[in-house]
This record gives C-alpha cells, sequence and structure tokens, in this order.
C-alpha cells in the first residue's frame, strides 16, 4: 500500500458515488412492496411478483449486456445505468401526483432498475481492476463493504421515518436522486479511459452471451468458488422470509425487536470488514478466504433453536452477529481474490454471470424454501436450509496458482 492507505482521488469520488447510491437503495428499501400495498391496495401474489418477478426479469434483461459492455468504456456505462436508474425511478413519484401510478409501472421500472444495478456492478468490478493496482484492491474493497454495512445499518430506519413524514413515495424520490449524485460522482473521477479492443468478429453472436459462464466453469478455482457463493447467498435469503413468519406471527416478536435483531448486528459487517486486510497481510488471502467462507456456514442453523422471549432475541442477535461478521471479512477477500483471478478483458462478463446466477439461484431456493415452510413448517425448513449451509465450505479449496490465459 502507498501513500499510507490513500488511494488517489479518482478511488474517493468512485467512492463517495457508491455511497451516495447505496444510502439512496437503503433508504428505499421495501419502497415498492409498500406502495404497492397503500396506494395501489395489491394483494400477496401481487407483492411477492413485485419481488420476484422483477429481479429475475431484470437478470434476464442483464445478460445481454454483460459482453455489451465488454468492450464499452466502463466510466461512461457506468454515469448510464446510474442515469436510466435516475430516469425510471422518477417516473414512480410523477406518476403517483398525476394519480397515474399502476401496479404494470412497477414492476417494468423493478425490471429495469434491476438489470441496472446488475450492468453497473458487473462495469463497475472492471472499472475500479483498471482504477487501482492490484495491491490496493483489497483495501477498496474493504471500504466499500464497511460503508454497505454502515448504511445498512442507518438506511432503513430513516427511511422509514421519511415515510412517516412524507409519505410512500419520498424514499423513491431520494434513491432517484442517489443515483443522479452517483453519476455526477463518477464524472468527477476524470481520467482518460482506452476503450477496450473488440475481438475480430464484428457482431456479438447468441454464443457471445454464454462467455462469461464458459469462463468461469473453465477455471478450476473459480467455478467452486461461484457455486459456494450462489448456493451460500441462495439458502440464507430463502429462509429469511420463514424467520419473519416465525418470528412475527408464532412467537409473537414486535417488528421493532424484528429490526433490531437484523439491524444490531451489523455491526459485525463493519468490524469483519476492518479485520480483513490485516487477517490477509498475516495469514495469506487463502487461508482468510477459505476461513471465513466455513465460518460463515456455521452460524445459520442456529436459527432452528429460535424460541420467545428475551432469550429468542438474543439468539438471532448473535447468530446474525456472528454470520455477519464472517461475511464482512469474507466478502471484500472474495471480491478482490475473484478480480485479481480474471482477465482483464472478461471482467464485465464473468461478473454479469456472477450475479446472474445468485439472484436466479436466490429465487427459486426462496420459492423452494415458500413450499416446504408449509409443508414442513418454518422452523424445519430454517433448520433442513442450516444442515445445507453446513456442506457449502466443501466447495472452497486451495485453488491452483496458475491463471487461465484470456481467450
Amino acid at each position: 500500500m502507498k501513500n499510507g492507505h490513500r488511494l488517489g482521488r479518482p478511488f474517493g469520488w468512485f467512492w463517495a458515488a457508491y455511497g451516495t447510491s447505496a444510502l439512496g437503495t437503503w433508504l428505499a428499501f421495501g419502497a415498492f412492496p409498500l406502495i404497492a400495498v397503500q396506494v395501489l391496495h395489491a394483494g400477496p401474489a401481487e407483492v411477492a411478483a413485485l419481488s420476484s418477478v422483477g429481479a429475475a426479469v431484470g437478470a434476464a434483461v442483464a445478460v445481454p449486456l454483460g459482453p455489451w459492455v465488454e468492450f464499452r468504456r466502463k466510466r461512461q456505462v457506468l454515469i448510464a445505468m446510474d442515469l436510466t436508474r435516475f430516469a425510471a425511478l422518477l417516473t414512480v413519484p410523477a406518476a403517483y401526483a398525476l394519480g397515474a401510478l399502476t401496479f404494470l409501472q412497477l414492476l417494468l421500472v423493478s425490471v429495469v432498475v434491476a438489470a441496472a444495478d446488475i450492468t453497473f456492478r458487473a462495469a463497475s468490478g472492471a472499472y475500479l481492476k483498471n482504477l487501482l493496482p492490484a495491491e490496493d484492491l483489497l483495501v477498496a474493497n474493504a471500504r466499500f463493504e464497511s460503508t454497505a454495512w454502515t448504511i445498512t445499518i442507518v438506511g432503513p430506519p430513516l427511511g422509514g421515518a421519511a415515510v412517516g413524514l412524507l409519505g410512500p413515495v419520498a424514499t423513491v424520490v431520494a434513491d432517484a436522486v442517489s443515483h443522479l449524485l452517483s453519476a455526477l460522482g463518477i464524472r468527477a473521477t476524470g481520467g482518460h479511459e482506452s476503450r477496450p479492443e473488440r475481438r475480430k468478429a464484428a457482431r456479438m453472436r447468441a454464443g457471445d452471451l454464454l462467455d462469461g459462464w464458459r469462463y468461469i466453469l473453465s477455471d478450476t478455482a473459480l467455478r467452486p468458488l461461484f457455486f459456494n457463493t450462489a448456493l451460500f447467498n441462495g439458502l440464507v435469503m430463502a429462509a429469511q422470509p420463514l424467520l419473519a413468519v416465525q418470528m412475527l406471527g408464532q412467537l409473537g416478536f414486535a417488528p421493532w425487536q424484528y429490526g433490531l435483531a437484523f439491524a444490531a448486528p451489523s455491526i459485525g459487517g463493519l468490524l469483519g470488514s476492518r479485520l480483513a486486510r490485516p487477517l490477509v497481510t498475516r495469514f495469506g488471502q487463502h487461508r482468510i478466504l477459505v476461513a471465513a467462507g466455513s465460518l460463515r456456514a456455521v452460524w445459520p442453523i442456529g436459527l432452528a433453536f429460535l424460541g420467545p422471549g428475551t432469550g429468542g432475541l438474543l439468539l438471532v442477535i448473535g447468530v446474525e452477529f456472528g454470520l455477519i461478521l464472517c461475511c464482512g471479512v469474507f466478502n471484500p477477500v472474495h471480491a478482490t481474490y475473484r478480480l485479481q483471478r480474471v482477465a482483464t478483458d472478461r471482467v464485465t462478463r464473468t461478473l454479469t454471470a456472477w450475479a446472474v446466477t445468485t439472484r436466479a439461484t436466490t429465487a427459486l431456493l426462496t420459492a423452494l424454501w415458500g413450499v416446504l415452510g408449509s409443508l414442513l413448517g418454518p422452523r424445519t425448513a430454517i433448520g433442513l436450509a442450516g444442515v445445507l449451509l453446513l456442506a457449502t465450505p466443501l466447495l472452497l479449496r486451495r485453488p491452483s496458482e496458475k491463471r487461465p490465459v484470456p481467450a
């Protein structure tokens, strides 16, 4: 690390843009379902469709954007995706003010935002890799992780207060403006970014859509990590709706207790992100990747033993704190290793394929666990997810030192 952790002014603007956009997203957390219920009087099926179908279709739309973005200047793509999200989100308060808001519009906006979000994240990885030398990537990713967990703590409560004071679309306006400010921040990074060289083929072929997946599956180090993260994220998220049903329904926890159970442990993410670099420096990247990735899998099984009262609340807080602490260490190390491993001309396609698979797996497992929860009961289904999570560390193994040769 050079200059005492200083990563330069361009990264400073990029980091500020990330934080601003993330704050807007968390301020508006749950805004669309809230608007659907309170304004459009939507039923449970429509609200579920808004969350699942919008994300799934958005992920499908993002698939062809990966190969297209690969050969574009990433800074321009990032600004375009921010402006796309700004424009799409702004149509919601505009239609609400005119009394013309419909469920179909909410669904279409959720699709556009989901596709733009995946594309933005994929392009941001490639941009970060070009912006900083390899030895600085872990510090940068740790700062992003720390910022994300900080905003996770403060964003939803502030968003809830804003909705209470200003109405259901207030946080959507804030989210839209945050993406506009993010675009301005990315523009302020300045500098010259050369246009990536295009392959000999003049037009994108249908087979190019699968390039990201082919690249991942052909790499002996990325392949197990890919399956590990998709399965881990999917199982953790699949149990969350069942945990909400159990806590708020069967066990009678108050909504504020439920919120506290997931907000307070986010402090573990801050701590973990601060520990990531010192741990890697002392023990090495691979050891920390395997250790943190394995330890994060042991915590969720504890939720199967959840009971009522203060003891149950403390159990959830403890389990979530341990889980988030390990994730706070694992996530920046994982993001850094992935960027270092992937060839520069494949980053966008690879990250797009990764994000699409993770979201699709999460949607599929969430639907499946909803059925299991109905058949077996929430506690049993949560316990089953915890048992399967214990097997995910088997997919974490020592990568080969040889990196794949770019095609």
